[in-house]
């Protein structure tokens, strides 16, 4: 076993990195000001110009440097109106950037302190920023798809679970391949007849690709519309035939449920796309070491910069 560190130096970030980076709320704060507003200038709704806005004595606020008027970084993130304190927010957001199988709302609780209903509420917002972009398009050359089944075990039952099978939720993945570093797109469906199958491979497939998937009859349609598809019978135990597997994204359905099982245990029908968005979002960076974290931090400004940040003298929650 190699017992090296196994992550480069330049993609390192550690617990003491992180505390050193971010040792109380207000250097939090400041990040995500600095973030949506390099240098606090940022266009000050009264004075109708871009100003300097400086930090606002014991509240979450920055005020303009001409008028006074003030400006709220968390306006518009997931922190808006949270009591819970900001470095907390940020360490649930280091814990699941730094791991591979995901961490529990469980072990948040009882590492900060806060309630399981704070820590579960904590990781449900986190979550919601990591879905991919809705224009992703996987590039190939050669991608990977296939489909597979979450949920609870079905006695006496094997194989395909039947349309009216309320306990297994059917999930469709694609993924790249490019020597390993290929990105993976999954999504929880209603069901993987050939409308669906074909659907997301419209969505998120450029049409030069080969499409490699295993014999099930749902993809059928592909060629017909224009996609190289090849095919691996598995029906027949066959997994391999040169380059023609699944076993890529196989083994992302190997992470995710494994993860789900041993991290979270049980995961209902509702939120499942929201775990499998946190999977998507780590294995898509898997090159990025611990700076998964950042990548996360990034988001929260971005979603704040899809919805503006009102930016008026009225007091707002902090």
């Amino acid at each position: 076993m190699d017992r090296r560190q196994t992550i480069p130096k330049h993609l390192r970030y550690t617990l003491n990195d992180f505390n050193r980076e971010f040792p109380d709320d207000d250097a939090c704060l400041e990040h995500i000001k600095e973030q949506r507003w390099p240098n606090g200038i940022t266009l000050c709704a009264k004075c109708g110009v871009e100003r300097k806005h400086y930090r606002v004595t014991g509240r979450t606020a920055y005020a303009c440097d001409h008028c006074g008027n003030h400006i709220y970084p968390l306006a518009g993130t997931i922190f808006e109106k949270s009591t819970t304190s900001l470095r907390l927010w940020f360490h649930a957001m280091y814990q699941m950037g730094s791991t591979r199988c995901g961490i529990s709302a469980k072990q948040i609780q009882r590492e900060t302190g806060v309630t399981y209903k704070t820590a579960w509420r904590m990781f449900r917002q986190i979550r919601s920023l990591l879905s991919e972009d809705a224009d992703v398009k996987l590039e190939g050359p050669t991608v990977e798809m296939d489909e597979t089944y979450f949920g609870g075990r079905r006695k006496g039952y094997k194989g395909r679970p039947g349309s009216g099978d309320k306990k297994k939720s059917p999930i469709v993945g694609i993924a790249e391949r490019r020597g390993g570093k290929g990105r993976v797109i999954a999504r929880a469906t209603k069901g993987v007849n050939a409308d669906i199958l074909t659907g997301m491979v419209k969505e998120y497939v450029l049409p030069e690709s080969t499409i490699f998937t295993d014999d099930f009859s749902g993809y059928d349609r592909l060629k017909k519309h224009g996609y190289m598809h090849n095919r691996i019978n598995h029906s027949a135990k066959v997994w391999v035939m040169g380059d023609i597997h699944t076993n890529t994204i196989e083994g992302f359905w190997s992470l995710v449920k494994r993860g789900i099982g041993g991290v979270y245990h049980q995961v209902s029908q509702k939120y499942l796309q929201s775990y499998l968005d946190e999977y998507t979002f780590r294995y898509n960076r898997r090159d990025q070491g611990n700076l998964i974290f950042t990548s996360i931090l990034k988001k929260v400004s971005e979603r704040a910069c899809e919805r503006p940040a009102p930016q008026s003298a009225e007091i707002l929650p902090s």
